[in-house]
């Protein structure tokens, strides 16, 4: 035998109902910090910041998989011309 109860009612009553926490308070608090952090932070993301910011990992990256890239084809690396 098999039988079907439908329950209707709202999120936090079910929540309520089958004893889980109410994180509501908690979830409030951790999305103010996570806005204020935004907010102290946002400071960090204009262009020339950001340029000093990644530009030497990205010209040593590069310098990188230029050495990595003649070592796979079984070369040695270009000297540099002293033109």
């Amino acid at each position: 035998m098999k039988f079907t109860i439908n329950v209707d009612c709202t999120p936090a009553e079910a929540r309520e109902f089958i004893g889980l926490p109410n994180v509501a308070p908690m979830q409030e608090r951790l999305i103010g910090e996570l806005e204020e952090r935004v907010r102290d932070h946002i400071q960090n993301l204009d262009p020339e910041t950001l340029i000093r910011t990644w530009m030497p990992a990205v010209s040593q990256s590069l310098a990188e998989l230029q050495k990595m890239f003649w070592k796979q084809m079984g070369m040695t690396e270009p000297k540099p011309s002293k033109d």
